[in-house]
């Protein structure tokens, strides 16, 4: 009897650990609090599956409190608008793609592009800028996978706010975020092709390491998939698309701070992690920064 008796204790205290070690491991929350308002910070996801639930009973409170949802950009959804904007920013047929890249890039732009479906190869890609070309190029394997944009995390909450009355708003409009890569000069632009065309062989890879690292809370491994090697290959790169964004964010953020209320905020996650963070950017502020 005592040793069924320290067979079941033993047992317990290892189905705790273990329903301990899975409530931790939950997509990262962090909460800030000003003199009379609570800021959520939530680190997004832009594209899921549909069959990855990532709601947990810590984070669905933190979005039945907050009165106001604010992401990067607040009409995700409308790319009725966003179209005409690619267009104006992301094209120009006067001066090809294929007249700023080496001969080993454009064969390399020319391969990968067959392999997701663009039977021209590069020629299919040529009219556009190297910001475009880029995105396109990350994008497409992940979409080719299954991780749908409308299954991400802004799709699912702007809805759920909207419904309730409930405003949504955004740090960004749409075009200052096209803006952001159209402005870029020639050699950043080429830069961020670059990056995309060394690393396509294991980006699917690192977008599913990046996806487990979400799930888990895991903002070291997530920092170091989108940032590290940006920050070391790229750094002007780096600059633009995750410093000088985060700044903007984190003093939008302590404007909230000032005022009243609750507000749920949901930007990419890699806008949240390492020392560029915006949390790590509040806190230098003198904010306390908590983590849920």
């Amino acid at each position: 009897m005592p040793r069924t008796r320290k067979l079941a204790a033993l047992l317990l205290s290892l189905a705790a650990l273990f329903a301990a070690a899975s409530a931790q491991a939950e997509p990262a929350l962090w909460v800030v609090k000003g003199p009379h308002a609570t800021v959520y910070l939530f680190g997004s996801v832009h594209a899921l599956k549909k069959d990855q639930p990532w709601r947990s009973p810590k984070i669905d409170a933190a979005i039945q409190q907050s009165g106001s949802l604010w992401l990067e950009v607040p009409n995700i959804d409308d790319e009725q608008s966003l179209q005409p904007l690619i267009l104006q920013l992301g094209l120009d047929p006067q001066h090809p793609l294929s007249t700023k890249l080496t001969k080993e890039q454009i064969a390399r732009l020319d391969q990968i592009a067959k392999s997701v479906g663009l039977p021209a190869g590069e020629a299919s890609l040529d009219p556009m800028k190297p910001w475009l070309a880029a995105v396109t190029l990350g994008v497409m394997p992940i979409m080719q996978a299954g991780f749908d944009p409308k299954s991400g995390v802004e799709y699912t909450l702007k809805p759920e706010f909207d419904k309730a009355n409930k405003p949504v708003k955004g740090f960004e409009t749409a075009e200052q975020q096209l803006h952001l890569f159209a402005d870029m000069s020639d050699k950043t632009q080429v830069d961020y092709l670059a990056s995309e065309l060394d690393d396509y062989e294991s980006s699917l890879d690192n977008f599913r390491k990046l996806i487990d690292a979400w799930y888990a809370g895991d903002d070291a491994t997530m920092d170091q998939i989108l940032s590290a090697e940006l920050r070391d290959k790229y750094p002007d790169l780096y600059q633009t698309l995750i410093v000088h964004r985060n700044e903007g964010f984190a003093s939008q953020i302590q404007t909230l701070l000032k005022a009243d209320g609750t507000v749920f905020v949901a930007v990419g996650a890699g806008h949240l992690v390492g020392k560029d963070g915006v949390p790590s950017l509040l806190e230098k502020q003198g904010y306390k920064v908590a983590r849920q």
